[in-house]
């Protein structure tokens, strides 16, 4: 589905607070065709952003001076961050795609399923995960969780949580964890749909945050109805 045009304003807004930018930021950098720069001496990580044709990057100057001649293209792809910020102990974060969404459709089930608003529930679908998953999802940082709970062997079982935080007070940033048994069964895609639509419903823009070499995840972000927005690159420093 297609992103309203306020809608890209809206999330420019969200991220031009989230870096300490201006508000209209980048819709200026649009209209100028450069890159958005802000020095940050204290910055423990270097930041790069690219949304709706607009791009800014945030650091310390020494990493803004060295990034000065390097296209967006470059800027995107994570080794380039890591060659510019060697010297100053650069590493981890990666690359990110970012998705949005203002409106999907409503995605139900074909029986009826249970769904856990509480925490122990999704703790529990952790312990069902890998470690690697369950750091990029972070559950844990996502207020607002929605776990479908399904009967295996006589009890209900968690199989996929869906579930949001509010982000800078105007998207809904989401994230979904399934547990690998019940993986490419469509549970994921209504545990995401349900929680969407509950911050849909609360007046917020979703956003879809998932690392460019997680092919289910972005498949899933395609599959629901959300829009591709743009990348984030980012690494800490030393």
């Amino acid at each position: 589905m297609s992103l309203e045009s306020h809608s890209a304003a809206v999330i420019q807004l969200a991220w031009a607070r989230h870096l300490g930018l201006d508000d209209g930021a980048f819709a200026s950098a649009l209209e100028s065709g450069e890159r958005i720069t802000r020095a940050d001496e204290s910055a423990r990580s270097l930041e790069f952003v690219r949304l709706f044709g607009s791009s800014a990057l945030v650091g310390p100057q020494w990493a803004l001076d060295a990034a000065a001649g390097i296209s967006d293209e470059e800027m995107a792809q994570h080794v380039t961050l890591l060659t510019i910020t060697r010297s100053h102990g650069g590493h981890g974060q990666g690359s990110a795609a970012l998705f949005f969404a203002d409106d999907l459709p409503l995605l139900r089930s074909s029986e009826e399923v249970t769904v856990s608003h509480g925490n122990p529930e999704a703790i529990e679908l952790e312990g069902l995960c890998p470690p690697d998953d369950v750091n990029e999802v972070g559950l844990s940082h996502l207020e607002n969780r929605y776990t479908i709970m399904l009967d295996e062997n006589g009890r209900k079982v968690p199989v996929a949580c869906g579930a949001y935080t509010e982000w800078e007070g105007i998207l809904a940033h989401m994230g979904v964890l399934v547990a690998p048994q019940w993986r490419r069964r469509g549970v994921g895609s209504l545990a995401a749909s349900i929680a969407a639509h509950e911050a849909l419903a609360s007046g917020l823009t979703l956003q879809w945050r998932t690392d460019v070499s997680n092919k289910g995840s972005l498949a899933t972000a395609r599959s629901l109805g959300f829009s591709t927005g743009g990348i984030q690159t980012s690494v800490l420093l030393g």
